[in-house]
């Protein structure tokens, strides 16, 4: 060959592999700049997740057997191959991710209107529990009145015993204030003899006449919750099953007839001696008047 052409005719050879390279340059930078989107999406989609989750969908497609001076051309078609397969797969990532979203706001929306309509519960619960609370304040609160000096004479006229008993001594000097109709006094003595020996013998005694100087003073609300809590609290005392009579009286005052018939019906079932025996006619009296069945 004419040496003047022999540089001539090498690069003409050399010009389509030269092409070929800076495209496959460009195109492997393509590759890679998908490939890092992608791998940001999927971590978005799917936190903790392997990064070569979606490896196994993009493959490098096999090359059968080429010809020299054609494998330029193919590295660039594979690499244009790999392009396509990352462009889907960032396409529907991201369609995922758009749609995670929309669930995840409708989510946070009925997240939101529940804890709305459990604040709306939780309040109105909260200013039903208050009422009785207000109630027993007003009837505490009537008790409150200075006593005339006739008064204060006569209830030091009532004579408190002193055998050495405290809780027996107290118990009966609350009896004696209740018996004469000095009610708010033998409420403010009777309660003393609750709290001042919970573990007497008179302290089912104490807690029921409580209760019973309660109703009679017209204190229905304070009346009910103590000869309920005489019942609840102390089962096997002296006077629960009266207390549990008195509760349907009071119930009765207060025109709760199911209520009080629910009381009798108890003291039936938990008392059935006493309930045929000393309580017998107030018992049969009192379901009369509740029109108990």
């Amino acid at each position: 060959m004419n040496k003047i052409f022999a540089p001539l005719a090498i690069a003409a050879m050399m010009l389509p592999a030269s092409g070929a390279t800076a495209q496959r340059g460009d195109t492997e930078l393509r590759v890679e700049k998908l490939e890092k989107e992608m791998r940001a999406v999927q971590r978005k989609v799917f936190p903790g997740g392997s990064e070569r989750f979606f490896e196994p969908e993009i493959r490098t497609p096999e090359r059968t057997a080429q010809t020299r001076g054609t494998s330029a051309d193919t590295a660039v078609a594979d690499l244009l191959a790999r392009v396509d397969a990352l462009e889907a797969q960032l396409a529907a990532l991201t369609a995922q991710t758009e749609e995670n979203g929309y669930k995840l706001g409708q989510l946070t929306a009925r997240l939101d209107a529940l804890e709305a309509a459990a604040s709306e519960e939780t309040q109105a619960v909260n200013t039903s529990q208050a009422t009785p609370t207000a109630v027993d304040a007003a009837e505490e609160a009537a008790a409150v009145a200075a006593p005339s000096d006739d008064r204060v004479a006569q209830v030091a006229a009532i004579v408190k015993p002193d055998s050495g008993n405290a809780g027996e001594d107290e118990y009966i000097y609350g009896f004696r204030l209740w018996d004469a109709k000095f009610y708010p006094e033998a409420q403010q003595q009777l309660k003393k003899t609750v709290d001042n020996h919970p573990s007497h013998s008179r302290n089912s005694h104490a807690r029921n006449l409580l209760g019973r100087a309660y109703m009679d003073d017209g204190k229905l609300n304070l009346a009910a919750k103590t000869f309920l809590s005489n019942y609840q609290e102390k089962p096997d005392g002296a006077r629960a099953a009266d207390s549990l009579y008195f509760l349907g009286m009071t119930m009765i005052q207060q025109q709760e007839n199911v209520k009080a018939c629910a009381a009798f019906d108890e003291l039936v079932e938990v008392y059935p001696d006493v309930a045929v025996g000393r309580l017998s006619n107030d018992l049969s009296a009192g379901r009369s008047t509740a029109e108990c069945q």
